[in-house]
């Protein structure tokens, strides 16, 4: 009898000894072949310039207008540049543009269904697109962070900025805006592979998720903690003052921010692998 006789019961489902692997590897055939389309597909133009915007950006302001010259002021800077520039603008859309297109660029190429047809549960195909996504957009944007903030303290102030990182606060605030650029490419990911799962249009709900997060700071405390970015900024190590109209709310402790974010993203995803097994494919209506 062949492996994969072997592999598949009379009743189509897996044997319970091989399909952990069978899945792994299966996850990992998918996230391979979509990394190579993320990276360097027709559709990875818009995230390099996209990702390329705040470092040109800050060469530019350089060049012109050199930025604060004492550490606390640079710390103040990276922080407000950070959050309106990198997480709210370039991590946003950039994650909306990975992750819908994950499926819904398939529908559009009308190659969906090369994969419903081939031996590979539904389930295991969003975990493989969503790892791709989630892979692509943490090394594109977790880069952004870094070169972003080299270019705050290093572009001018070299010597100072070597021991602020060295022997200073740098490296740990550089550690703490890493891993918050991650758990939104996390968070975010798994929304807006719903996203395209769900909407046939999802512009729609993407610009609805984007006003509810920047309108965040006006909301009661109760309705800041649904929404990703308030767990995000509970996180950054130097908070960035939201004005004087703004709400004022407890930050969320990162033992409770960062597991809970794990396990909002879990629960989204397990909804995408719900929808994904009675999704069927009509091409003509897209």
């Amino acid at each position: 009898m062949s492996s994969t006789a072997e592999t598949f019961q009379t009743d189509g489902s897996i044997n319970a000894g091989s399909s952990l692997s069978l899945w792994l590897r299966q996850i990992g055939a998918i996230m391979r072949l979509d990394l190579k389309k993320n990276f360097f597909g027709k559709r990875s133009l818009l995230i390099y310039l996209l990702a390329a915007m705040p470092i040109g950006l800050l060469i530019l302001v350089e060049i012109v207008n050199p930025l604060g010259r004492t550490s606390n002021q640079l710390f103040s800077i990276y922080s407000i540049f950070y959050n309106s520039m990198i997480l709210r603008t370039v991590v946003f859309f950039g994650c909306a543009w990975i992750f819908m297109n994950l499926f819904r660029g398939e529908i559009v190429d009308r190659s969906l269904h090369y994969y419903f047809l081939s031996a590979v549960r539904r389930e295991v195909l969003v975990a493989g697109k969503y790892l791709s996504g989630l892979l692509t957009s943490i090394v594109l944007f977790t880069t952004v962070t870094v070169v972003c903030m080299l270019l705050v303290f290093f572009s001018h102030y070299y010597a100072e900025s070597s021991r602020l990182f060295l022997d200073g606060p740098g490296m740990n605030q550089l550690f703490w805006y890493v891993t918050i650029t991650m758990l939104a490419c996390v968070g975010y990911g798994a929304f807006f592979l719903v996203v395209g799962l769900f909407f046939r249009n999802p512009i729609i709900p993407a610009l609805v998720l984007y006003g509810w997060e920047w309108i965040n700071f006006l909301l009661p405390p109760l309705l800041k903690k649904i929404s990703v970015i308030h767990y995000l900024n509970s996180l950054v190590p130097v908070p960035v003052s939201e004005g004087p109209f703004a709400v004022v709310a407890e930050p969320t402790p990162a033992w409770i921010s960062i597991p809970g974010l794990l396990i909002v993203t879990a629960l989204v995803l397990f909804l995408a692998g719900t929808r994904i097994r009675r999704m069927e494919v009509r091409y003509g209506s897209d």
